[in-house]
């Protein structure tokens, strides 16, 4: 482990004197501009005020009635594209700290209220949630808060799906998930750990069941890779297989019997979120030089801000404008180097940013004992092969009807990475809410 640098959490909360002095500042705008910006919908500047005068678990209040995992928000959300870019205090200065301010009341409640949450009146009715993650944890908490006997149905042996298999623990420690997932449990809902969908169950099996509505939040845990030689050498892992042992299996523990690939020089290829993740686990598995290799420049990484600066505080190295060809082996069968071309940026693509162009006659070699790829992820093939009728598109993403999350199957619904492909975890929790809303709304309409 990289001297000084460990596990435990790194960006710290506020104090209550903190959070009321930066409460003060919100200028209660009456057309709400941040709360236009957020998924879920939070009342932003009432959960704000309510801090401002001194009432942290008020906020806290205000903020449950719309997110069902208010501490993991404040943590991971990225607020700076989102509530925060359109706060009317950035326009010449700071936006609020919405974000920070969110984890506060999150945090305070968790650690100051003991009183049981009250489990609402059984209304009668039973829905399916398939996977943990972000978005069925909302679904499910959203219909089990309006009375509906809910079950949720995880593959893993632990509930939380990405935020406990993919997030690392110096960035969302897991004592935070788990306690944003008891509180789900108090309000009913039930959790079937264990369970792959499409293979112990069908989904066609629980409407047999009695489940009246079916959510597929499964996600999108599928990695990918370049199709580059040499990808099946020895020392090359997915970003998800290397943060699942490290952070669901314990690798990082010292007495953990978890096996993990370790080496003194790793590339990470990819600029997003998990290729974060995946850099600055490998800084603290032992690792003396860690590279993110990414294809665009510095300007056009997807992860958050506030990440790529850690990841530099750090010492993780950043090869931009950098793009791998081949992945070079020794004669034992393991990584010794990858081998790369320089590139520049040409028009912009359909996705607004500007193409990579290969630099020609550019080609370099990086000597590294370990790649790490994190370009991104598909959701499991399973669940579509299994379900009869259910649409897909060509990059095997659940088709459903946006303002709904309707699938193509009779009370069939679906939404986050399972819907989009690898995203954020507050853009998942608004797809649960709105497929939450448009359950019960069927339901209630068939009753």
């Amino acid at each position: 482990m990289a001297e000084g640098i460990g596990f435990y959490e790194v960006a710290q909360g506020m104090t209550l004197e903190e959070a009321v002095q930066e409460a003060k500042r919100c200028l209660q705008c009456k057309n709400k501009p941040c709360r236009s910006a957020c998924p879920v919908q939070i009342d932003i500047p009432a959960f704000i005020g309510k801090i401002a005068q001194g009432d942290p678990e008020g906020a806290y209040q205000v903020l449950s009635k719309m997110s069902a995992l208010p501490a993991v928000c404040g943590r991971v959300c990225p607020q700076e594209t989102q509530c925060e870019s359109k706060c009317v205090r950035g326009i010449k200065g700071k936006p609020i700290a919405i974000g920070r301010l969110e984890r506060f009341a999150a945090d305070w409640h968790r650690e100051h209220v003991r009183e049981e949450t009250p489990r609402p009146q059984a209304n009668g009715h039973k829905v399916a949630v398939v996977g943990s993650g972000p978005a069925g944890l909302t679904c499910a908490g959203d219909l089990a808060r309006l009375g509906y006997q809910v079950t949720v149905f995880e593959a893993l042996h632990v509930a939380g799906g990405v935020l406990m298999y993919g997030i690392p623990e110096f960035r969302l420690p897991k004592t935070i998930v788990q306690s944003e997932i008891d509180g789900l449990r108090k309000l009913g809902v039930e959790i079937d750990c264990d369970t792959v969908i499409g293979k112990t169950l069908t989904v066609d099996e629980l409407f047999e069941d009695g489940y009246e509505a079916v959510f597929v939040g499964s996600g999108a845990g599928l990695p990918r890779f370049m199709n580059i030689p040499g990808e099946s050498l020895r020392g090359v892992l997915s970003a998800n297989e290397y943060l699942t042992r490290i952070n669901l299996m314990k690798a990082y523990l010292p007495d953990s019997k978890t096996p993990v690939y370790r080496a003194d020089k790793v590339a990470v290829v990819g600029g997003g979120n998990v290729a974060m993740d995946a850099a600055r686990c490998a800084l603290r598995m032992g690792a003396k030089e860690v590279s993110i290799v990414y294809r665009r420049g510095m300007e056009e990484l997807p992860a958050r801000r506030e990440e790529v600066e850690h990841a530099k505080q750090e010492g993780i190295l950043f090869r931009t404008l950098c793009n791998p060809v081949e992945i070079l082996g020794g004669e034992n069968g393991e990584v010794t180097g990858i081998r790369c071309v320089e590139m520049t940026l040409g028009e912009p693509d359909a996705s607004g940013r500007r193409r990579p162009v290969v630099k020609p006659g550019s080609e370099f070699e990086l000597e590294v004992g370990m790649v790490i790829m994190a370009i991104g992820t598909s959701p499991n093939p399973l669940i579509r092969a299994t379900t009869p009728g259910l649409e897909t598109n060509r990059h095997g993403c659940i088709v459903v009807e946006e303002e709904t999350g309707r699938t193509s199957r009779d009370n069939v619904y679906a939404g986050g990475d399972a819907v989009t492909g690898a995203a954020t975890v507050i853009l998942a929790m608004g797809a649960g809410k709105t497929a939450a809303n448009a359950i019960h709304q069927a339901i209630q309409e068939n009753a």
